[in-house]
């Protein structure tokens, strides 16, 4: 007979799963701050649950559910614990002979390396990641994760690309990056690493997930890269941070990364590849799905082109991405610690809603400057847009600031130049 959950929780103590402690500073690195006493218990609660062999995420959330906190996990019966689908008896017996020990260890490993640990119930823990059938329920990062890691879009492909693949991978993080999007991979070798790249270049933000530990990189030729991405954005995994990466961790890797995006961009596959595994699972998880075309008798292209039959969004240009993800349904907000390297002023800009434009906004507007912004704000969506004289007139700039900062906009993709030097937003 299955125990009754709230019989359970006496074992439970009153701390939410949660790594914050009350005060912390938001510039405090969540890593080496102290916790209180209660905390620490949690933290290593359920780190100790992660660490059980033959368990998962799925496993473990249904254990919480029934039981609500990991403690209770640990102080059930064998047939208390048996009676939780999915739970055999090797995992029950695993569960049992745990030690809090390893757990323990863990936690001091990470705050000597400085890696932070988010639980499930961590505000700062990944929103859209939250909303996925089987999430984590701890995830070590090494870097930081920000608000506006929200917005992001995934890149993935072939390990074995073609100079082709490589070029478009690299030219779609940079657009990304600019257009205010987080480009979110895999750290693996051809397309992954090239998006992340491309990012970094355009000066944007990046997040690399791992099939092994943040401080095993995998392949170990990329670890350079991983030191530039987690300064930049941040390199994350649920294996622990030694852990070496395993054959299994990687399609359990590749929900993430489409847990993490709005979208998932196929550049170069197999028809049987783990690019393919990740556009399936981001197809289940309600994301956008797009595939870049390529050579008919190439045989990386078969798994782009077998998407797009499918229906998956063919990709020809950033505008195709942009397009299908649409404005945001809000006022846009670039929040204090969301900056990108990019030339943005450090105060946040909020996007002040017109009657032209009353709640729609894209991703990149949290990366206008000041100038930037001034202009964007006078050039209407219209057939005929205004004039570059009268953007000049109404802005008050001078016509070589307005000229700049036309071109950057244009860059962002925010405008589009019409003929008689007028401009327009897109």
């Amino acid at each position: 007979m299955r125990s009754s959950p709230t019989s359970r929780r006496t074992v439970c103590g009153s701390v939410a799963p949660s790594s914050v402690a009350p005060g912390r500073s938001a510039t405090e690195s969540p890593a080496t701050a102290s916790r209180s006493a209660a905390e620490t218990e949690t933290v290593i609660a359920h780190l100790q649950l992660a660490m059980v062999p033959r368990i998962g995420p799925r496993n473990s959330r249904r254990l919480l559910e029934v039981f609500g906190c990991p403690e209770a996990v640990f102080a059930a019966t064998e047939p208390q614990l048996l009676a939780i689908e999915g739970i055999g008896p090797v995992a029950a017996q695993a569960i049992q002979s745990s030690s809090s020990a390893d757990a323990t260890e863990l936690l001091a490993a990470c705050e000597r390396e400085q890696v932070q640990i988010l639980l499930e119930g961590d505000p700062r823990y990944p929103s859209l990641l939250r909303e996925i059938d089987d999430p984590p329920g701890v995830l070590f990062v090494r870097g930081e994760l920000q608000p506006c890691d929200g917005l992001a879009v995934a890149l993935v492909g072939a390990r074995h690309a073609t100079a082709y693949g490589t070029r478009v991978a690299e030219q779609l993080g940079s657009s990304l990056a600019r257009a205010g999007y987080t480009v979110v991979s895999g750290l693996a070798r051809g397309i992954d690493a090239a998006g992340h790249r491309g990012a970094l270049t355009a000066g944007g933000r990046t997040l690399a997930v791992l099939g092994s530990g943040v401080l095993k990189t995998y392949p170990p030729e990329h670890r350079g890269l991983a030191d530039d991405i987690s300064h930049a954005g941040a390199v994350l995994s649920e294996c622990p941070p030694f852990a070496a990466p395993t054959a299994g961790a990687f399609p359990q890797r590749n929900r993430i990364i489409s847990g993490l995006s709005l979208g998932v961009v196929v550049i170069q596959a197999a028809d049987r590849s783990g690019a393919m595994i990740t556009a399936r699972l981001a197809g289940e998880q309600g994301r956008e799905v797009f595939a870049v075309p390529g050579e008919i008798h190439c045989r990386m292209s078969q798994g782009c082109h077998r998407l797009i039959q499918d229906g998956a969004k063919l990709v020809g240009s950033i505008d195709d991405i942009l397009d299908e993800l649409g404005p945001l349904s809000e006022t846009v907000v670039s929040p204090a610690g969301c900056q990108s390297t990019v030339g943005v002023d450090p105060t946040p800009v909020t996007v002040t809603a017109s009657p032209a434009h009353p709640t729609e906004g894209r991703p990149a507007e949290r990366l206008l400057e000041a100038a930037e912004q001034l202009v964007f704000d006078v050039i209407p969506t219209s057939t005929h847009g205004s004039l570059i004289d009268q953007v000049i007139v109404e802005t008050g700039l001078t016509a070589a600031d307005v000229l700049a900062a036309l071109s950057m906009l244009e860059t962002r993709r925010l405008i589009q130049r019409l003929p008689g030097s007028r401009v327009t937003r897109r």
